[in-house]
């Protein structure tokens, strides 16, 4: 037994060595932690996986493994791994950490974690955990000068980095073992505020403060309240401890500011209130599959017994002001709810004011940051329907067709499209393949009835995420049979075609018989990529072979017009 242990301990302190002798090889220390003062050291955990024979030490944990149960038990008891095997390993890293703990290698807190398999199963263990205190008093001066020049006092953009680092910090125990969600959220509403006229980069900070507030939810807050049930393949499932309940003090009165602007607000200032930030940005800003967690985290507030979770689950979230989210005119009533992303409509007069009050509505709210992932709830006495086979035959689908109908609305519908058009998004009452983003019937419509919209399939196209969409195919198929194949609608035509799928068939091989209409469409298609191109190309002549025979039988300038065909797919 003795040698058995004797191999272990060698094989799991030279993993751990070999970590550590890896690490400082590295010539990039200094450049990493001088890109931020936020930033003090790179590494902060490791974890070692015992396996006999294959050993890690990793500073990323994946947890792909946690539901594996080996086969062969461990030749160590629980106890042994606790008060032997353990403690040394920690003497080892610590150590190492003594040498290193004031460099750019080591962060203001350091943990050893492992694996190990035991005679009574799988056991981990957090083996040691480190705290450098002038680290520590360091950075949290240089996070509150941050604080206060760049947020409280600054008026410029910040950098996405300083997002990665700080969002994280403010939820940090061992930097704020008292947690201020009132001057959190301040903080995190201040950094939007600030990157406010740059899309990109505020999407990427929107997407630090998510990330950092959903971890603190799943990590910290929640395990308080419910025993947690995780899996790397699927949702956590989360059941109530007996007798968990919130204290009537620790939150925001249900109804307080709901009806006025976020700056308006006096936000929350108890830990339940960053549970529902956390729900709303979610639910506000990131894409469809995410917004089931936001919805599950208001779920669980409410069963804790929070008021103000249950009023948003009615009246939405409180992010915009009553005027933007409840409209009533004679002639249409419209209301939406932003935690649900439903907007309810009630057409109470059959008249083109009445839709054009209806597309104001939502293009505002849309403009406001209104979740594009939206579905329409309908009351209307008419059933129009877009004349292509396969949409989805929902409210959202038929408000829009019957929108159409006047065609005096159709560049407020231009104007719709435009602003909800976004990668990634579908609407809500929509999924498999008749799936589609905002904007696909407002686009569709259009597109069929007047040439003025084909700048707007283009750019509609241009969009699609055709891994996830289907639908673009059954547009293609009306966009020919009703526009054509013509000078005005060859680019149209050509964009959707780069996002179809291989079932899509035209047949417009006759329409190409006119030279003068083949050659605009080879001009379109030489300006692609040779796998663009032989995607456009597949649905109107099928395999390649099929066009090679087309050129080798064709004459005079038709034949160079296929062969150029052949070419631009780099055939």
């Amino acid at each position: 037994m003795s040698t058995l242990y004797d191999q272990a301990m060698e094989e799991m302190i030279t993993t751990i060595h070999e970590w550590f002798d890896e690490q400082e090889k590295r010539d990039d220390l200094e450049s990493v932690v001088k890109r931020t003062t936020l930033q003090m050291g790179i590494f902060n955990d490791i974890v070692l996986d015992y396996r006999p024979g294959r050993t890690t030490v990793d500073s990323l944990d994946l947890g792909l493994d946690d539901g594996w149960k080996s086969k062969q038990a461990g030749a160590f008891t629980e106890e042994q791994v606790r008060n032997e095997i353990g403690p040394k390993l920690a003497e080892v890293v610590q150590v190492r950490l003594d040498k290193l703990a004031n460099t750019p290698l080591i962060d203001y807190r350091f943990t050893f974690r492992g694996k190990f398999p035991t005679t009574e199963g799988k056991l981990q263990l957090t083996l040691l955990e480190y705290i450098n205190e002038e680290k520590r008093q360091l950075l949290l001066e240089r996070i509150h000068t941050y604080v206060d020049k760049k947020l409280e006092h600054g008026t410029y953009p910040t950098k996405p980095l300083e997002s990665f680092f700080l969002t994280s910090h403010l939820l940090d125990p061992k930097l704020f073992p008292e947690l201020d969600a009132a001057w959190t959220i301040r903080q995190y509403d201040r950094i939007q505020e600030l990157n406010q006229g740059r899309p990109d980069a505020l999407a990427e900070h929107r997407g630090e403060i998510t990330r950092a507030v959903t971890a603190w939810a799943e990590n910290q807050f929640l395990p308080q309240y419910y025993d947690v049930q995780s899996s790397a393949y699927r949702a956590n499932e989360y059941s109530l401890k007996p007798g968990a309940t919130l204290e009537s003090n620790v939150e925001t009165q249900a109804g307080q500011h709901l009806d006025e602007p976020r700056k308006q607000q006096t936000p929350g200032s108890q830990p339940i209130d960053l549970l529902l930030y956390a729900a709303v940005m979610i639910l506000r800003f990131e894409p469809s599959y995410s917004k089931p967690k936001g919805l599950t985290f208001l779920e669980l507030a409410k069963q804790l017994g929070s008021r103000r979770a249950a009023s948003m689950m009615t009246e939405g979230s409180g992010t915009y002001a009553k005027d933007d989210i409840h409209v009533k005119t004679e002639l249409v009533e419209c209301k939406a709810n932003d935690v649900f992303a439903l907007m309810t409509i009630h057409i109470r007069k059959e008249e083109p004011g009445a839709y054009q009050q209806a597309l104001t509505f939502i293009t505002h709210l849309l403009k406001q940051g209104f979740p594009k992932s939206y579905k329409i709830k309908l009351k209307s006495g008419v059933k129009q329907y877009l004349p292509i086979k396969g949409l989805a035959k929902s409210d959202t689908h038929r408000f829009f067709a019957n929108a159409l109908e006047y065609p005096e609305l159709h560049p407020l519908l231009e104007e719709y499209a435009r602003g909800a058009i976004q990668e990634f998004e579908f609407y809500e009452d929509t999924e498999g393949e008749k799936s589609c983003m905002p904007g696909s019937y407002a686009t569709f419509g259009l597109g069929l009835v007047d040439e003025r919209y084909f700048p707007l399939v283009e750019y509609y196209m241009g969009e699609v995420d055709d891994e996830h969409q289907l639908i673009q195919d059954k547009f293609i198929a009306a966009f020919v049979e009703k526009q054509g194949v013509t000078a005005q609608s060859i680019p149209a035509l050509v964009a959707s075609l780069r996002r179809a799928t291989d079932s899509l068939k035209l047949k417009i091989q006759p329409e190409l018989e006119s030279e003068e209409i083949l050659e605009l469409l080879v001009r379109q298609i030489q300006e692609l990529e040779h796998y663009e191109a032989e995607r456009v190309l597949y649905p109107i002549f099928g395999k390649v072979e099929k066009l090679t025979t087309l050129a080798r039988k064709a004459e005079g300038r038709r034949k160079e017009l296929l062969l150029e065909l052949l070419q631009a797919a780099g055939k």
